[in-house]
């Protein structure tokens, strides 16, 4: 891939396919692991199913995993003349704007909401009666002030010892992707979130982890293949669809980042094979370690409100760390503050002209057409995007979140 490449001057429209919506897998299969595979190796297909995932993984590779767990973020209240407004709860404002403090938060809080038939909502509160535990509980909306496209929400529930996680499993929906265009359903419940889920805070899956069973984990293991987690709490934004012409006019959505520094350790120490991430979450997470190490190499004073990549970061005209300097600054940086782990925040945008600096290959399912998931893919695989989807297409793959599967390793 040409390093001259700019994706600020690239067009969406250049990143499109035909997907029919028949090609849109609208449930999951039966059996998480009977999902196809197609298995793109340095410009070969072949066709297999994702219980064939461990055979086709190169020896001694790394998968890296996203952890994270969705949460039930849709809301259904009641106005006082019986109407119902949904609220969407995308990201805690208050008292809490990281996600893991927010979900424990008894009482009250304000969150970050999208408001679904908002219009008819005029003044007042909206209620949402439900039972935790056996126990009759009630939930209490107000909004407090409207920006473009959202609200700030002030909610407040009793018993208010509750926390703020409990009401949402009690009372929320999953916040399945909108274009399957259905309510959730109690197989949703189970099969929305990967079997590695353990940490609540995604208003999506990491649909890429959806296809993982215990078999194939049993397997990993009998072959030698190493795994590690890390955690980004995919947002709302990750189906924000790209309205500019250019990319340079599309503004990249930000998600919280959380790595233990056990994982840059093992990232420095592995030589056995190549380091695979599990979805395009795991991925940009990884990248984005380079880019906070990088961050620190140029600038070892900076303090934990700096660790936040830019989208625009890697295609800055400056001369870079190699891996394992970014990588050692940033451990060197947490041995410094004595902390376990690393919390941070993440705009990057992954598209051709992006050079890859911690991950060699990707599982990942089948993205939307004109989205930045799909730039991301057209970056690892270069021009060969095209014919991984035609073959896909033609081969009649399921397409989406509750769709077929790839690994893609150049």
């Amino acid at each position: 891939m040409s390093a001259a490449i700019d994706p600020r001057h690239l067009s969406i429209h250049d990143f499109t396919y035909q997907l029919p919506p028949a090609r849109i897998a609208a449930e999951p299969l039966p059996n998480r692991d009977h999902s196809r595979l197609l298995v793109w190796r340095s410009g070969q297909i072949i066709d297999r199913h994702f219980y064939d995932l461990p055979a086709e993984l190169p020896a001694g590779s790394l998968l890296i995993f996203n952890d994270t767990k969705v949460v039930r973020a849709r809301l259904f209240c009641q106005r006082p003349t019986g109407g119902i407004v949904e609220l969407f709860c995308l990201e805690p404002v208050a008292p809490h704007r990281a996600i893991e403090p927010a979900m424990q938060q008894t009482g009250s809080c304000v969150w970050k909401c999208l408001v679904g038939n908002g219009k008819r909502w005029k003044t007042g509160p909206v209620t949402l009666a439900f039972n935790a535990d056996g126990q009759p509980a009630v939930l209490t909306a107000e909004r407090l002030e409207t920006g473009e496209g959202y609200a700030l929400i002030q909610f407040s529930w009793t018993p208010d010892a509750l926390p703020f996680a409990e009401v949402l499993r009690a009372a929320g929906h999953l916040p399945l992707p909108p274009y399957l265009n259905r309510a959730d359903t109690d197989v949703d419940a189970i099969r929305y979130q990967t079997v590695y889920a353990a940490h609540e805070g995604a208003v999506a899956a990491p649909t890429a982890g959806l296809h993982f069973s215990e078999a194939v984990f049993t397997d990993l293991a009998s072959r030698g293949i190493s795994t590690a987690q890390v955690t980004l709490h995919v947002g709302a934004g990750t189906f924000q669809p790209v309205k500019a012409d250019q990319m340079a006019g599309h503004a990249m959505h930000g998600e919280p980042i959380s790595v233990e520094a056990s994982l840059l350790r093992q990232l420095m120490t592995h030589t056995a094979g190549p380091v695979i991430a599990v979805g395009t979450t795991s991925l940009r997470t990884l990248e984005s370690l380079y880019w906070l190490g990088a961050l620190l190499v140029q600038n070892p004073a900076a303090d934990s409100m700096d660790l936040h990549v830019s989208q625009w970061q890697p295609y800055e005209d400056r001369p870079q760390p190699s891996t394992a300097e970014a990588l050692q600054a940033l451990l060197a940086y947490l041995e410094h503050k004595e902390a376990d782990g690393l919390q941070a925040t993440t705009q990057l945008l992954i598209a051709p002209g992006y050079r890859f600096r911690v991950v060699q290959g990707l599982i990942t399912n089948f993205h939307q057409p004109e989205s930045t998931l799909l730039l991301l893919v057209a970056a690892l695989l270069g021009p060969e995007w095209q014919r991984v989807y035609d073959h896909a297409l033609q081969h009649d793959y399921r397409f989406l979140s509750y769709g077929d599967s790839s690994l893609l390793l150049p």
